[in-house]
């Protein structure tokens, strides 16, 4: 979720980068640098851990005294005319200065900012290690700035293309070189990236919202396309034969909230369809064997063999997202998992053994009930580890190690792409408490590591697939007044989600039940035409699940099944809303949800409602 900004132009470029960096803020981070090139070829490169004030204090640290004032033909030292800046949400590599952006080759000739990962990262290390470049970071960005300048013979462009056909991943890049002062070149594969056209300069980013303020117009980088940016334009290089693209520009109607919100209505929708990239991002790295998941402890093979339980605390989506990864970490790694609410867990009188593993799962690292919780599993004598999105909150100074989901921020009160980043999380968790205590053999180790892997791309076709036909399907339930949603398995914590969900932003009664509960006192909510929306996705347990949808149909209610398996005619007369099938159903979960936050977001939306800001609800709970 890292942000990038390039310009190069007529006007001083420090506080443009600065300006920008600020606006991709949202994006989420946990440190910031740029690299500007002065008139005389020198490269002035400043990065710091933390936010935008905290690299502005360490450029003002630099600045000649007296610089303040220039005007546009003067510029203090790192206050040229062309640079490039970043917004780092670490992926590759712990939060430290040396990891944070701009990277540079080992003469300090080439500077690049990088959005994305480099799969084929240790490898390019190891072969440019080889032929003499010096490596200062523990990233796997450094590695692009290190292989263009390997390739640079004068020619920028040339460099960039050669490099990118190295390249394996999902990023975007933006490069500049000391010898070229008024180029830069930009790259991606499938990551954003888009060219901003102003009349004293040109602008590359991560989104229109860091160079809005300046200009309307931009013009689309398509993936493998080579943006080539001048203070007079820019031009675009068509991806494998380099020839000149022609595409027209484009003017956008946008005001600074509406380029935050990258052209959607609300930013529910927006993180909706970020989901795939939080998830890419939330894994990466984490699916090898034999890798430190957690920042600040490495739990050796010996303490996970001997581990005898693991207790999950956590409030609201994130008790929901437990909920899953009990499923995940019993099936395969064979600990029983306790999963509790956190407010009433911290007030209990638990039994805490010394042998017992605590997850605190918060996405804010600030929720008042789960730090209670895990303050009280602490002072008894468990380890307790975090499961957090927000670097340098509470939970990350008292938990004994961190496990970071990578969503960026999540400015809508209502979690989406939260709740699928903790899920990804406790499956990598899962899957490596099961490679350590030697529950899954490495060949079903290796196809659930495949699966992960998958999940990205099966999210975005969810998303695609889904969005339509719920956006009808809310149409013609706007006006109901009762909600019921059912699941079994790993789809009840689903159908509890997708219940919550409802109930925030549409004020409507949702109610969620295990469906093998309903003769047990819910079925009597169920009158001719009440909404029944049921996860009928693969399980050891659907046709139990089919038997109580059919319960509820003889009793007349409308019957909506979110289902891996549309043509199977057991699903009777219900109504079908299809998603994509994966190969381990308790990883159906991370799909099933998608339908039922589109659901939410459709209804609210068609009922006039702040889907962004709910009433009565704050993002954080910081109080109890």
């Amino acid at each position: 979720m890292c942000g990038i900004i390039g310009y190069v132009g007529g006007r001083p470029c420090r506080e443009i980068l600065l300006r920008g960096l600020e606006r991709l803020e949202y994006r989420g981070y946990d440190s910031a640098g740029i690299s500007t090139l002065d008139p005389d070829g020198t490269i002035h490169a400043v990065r710091a851990v933390g936010n935008i004030a905290a690299l502005r204090a360490a450029i003002a640290s630099r600045v000649p005294v007296g610089a303040a004032g220039l005007d546009d033909e003067d510029h203090a030292g790192g206050d040229g005319l062309l640079g490039i800046g970043h917004t780092r949400w670490a992926t590759h590599g712990r939060v430290s200065q040396a990891n944070a952006h701009p990277h540079s080759d080992t003469t300090d000739r080439v500077h690049i900012v990088l959005n994305g990962i480099v799969e084929n990262h240790l490898e390019l290390r190891a072969q440019l290690t080889a032929e003499g470049a010096d490596f200062t970071s523990e990233t796997d960005a450094e590695v692009v700035a290190h292989l263009i300048a390997h390739h640079y013979e004068g020619d920028l462009v040339a460099a960039a293309r050669h490099a990118y056909d190295q390249l394996e991943g999902h990023y975007a890049f933006a490069v500049m070189a000391a010898d070229q002062p008024e180029q830069l070149v930009a790259m991606r594969k499938e990551c954003p990236l888009i060219v901003g056209l102003a009349d004293h300069g040109s602008f590359v980013a991560s989104s229109v919202s860091a160079f809005l303020e300046h200009t309307d117009r931009v013009l689309e980088v398509q993936d493998g396309e080579t943006a080539v940016l001048t203070r007079s334009g820019a031009r675009l290089l068509a991806a494998g034969s380099g020839r000149p693209v022609i595409r027209r520009t484009t003017t956008l109607d946008w005001d600074l909230e509406a380029a935050e919100k990258g052209g959607y209505d609300t930013f529910l929708a927006k993180e909706i369809d970020e989901q795939a990239d939080a998830v890419a991002q939330t894994l990466a790295g984490r699916l090898d064997a034999d890798v430190a998941l957690f920042d600040g402890l490495t739990l050796e093979h010996e303490h996970l063999q001997v581990l005898q339980r693991v207790r999950i605390v956590a409030c609201g989506t994130s008790y929901h997202s437990g909920l899953v990864g009990r499923h995940l970490i019993e099936s395969w790694a064979r600990v029983p998992v306790e999963v509790e609410i956190a407010s009433e867990y911290r007030y209990r009188e638990p039994v805490i053994e010394h042998d017992e593993l605590v997850l605190g799962i918060t996405q804010s690292g600030e929720t008042a009930d789960t730090l209670g919780a895990m303050r009280l599993a602490a002072g008894r004598g468990a380890t307790v580890l975090a499961i957090t999105n927000v670097m340098g909150s509470q939970a990350t100074r008292e938990a004994d190690g961190v496990l970071f989901t990578r969503a960026g921020i999540e400015i809508s009160v209502a979690a989406t792409k939260t709740f699928t980043s903790q899920v990804a999380a406790l499956a990598a968790f899962a899957l490596a408490l099961g490679r350590a205590r030697g529950t899954l053999d490495p060949e079903r180790a290796g196809a659930l590591a495949a699966q992960l892997q998958h999940l990205p791309q099966l999210l975005a076709q969810t998303v695609a697939a889904t969005d339509a036909p719920v956006r009808e399907l809310a149409r013609a339930l706007s006006d109901e007044p009762l909600f019921v949603f059912l699941g079994r398995h790993a789809g009840n914590p689903v159908a509890m989600e997708g219940a919550l969900k409802l109930k925030e932003i549409t004020y409507r009664p949702a109610e969620a039940f295990a469906a093998g509960e309903l003769k047990h006192g819910p079925i009597a909510l169920i009158a001719p035409g009440t909404p029944v929306l049921c996860v009928a996705t693969s399980s050891p347990v659907r046709g139990k699940l089919l038997t109580n949808m059919a319960e509820v149909q003889a009793r007349g209610a409308r019957v909506i099944a979110i289902t891996d398996e549309a043509g199977d005619p057991a699903l009777g007369d219900a109504e079908v809303v299809a998603i994509p099938r994966t190969d381990d159903p308790l990883l159906q979960s991370l799909l099933a949800v998608v339908p039922l936050q589109l659901l939410a977001h459709h209804m609210a939306s068609q009922l006039g409602l702040n889907v962004d800001q709910p009433r009565n609800l704050a993002k954080t709970v910081t109080v109890e």
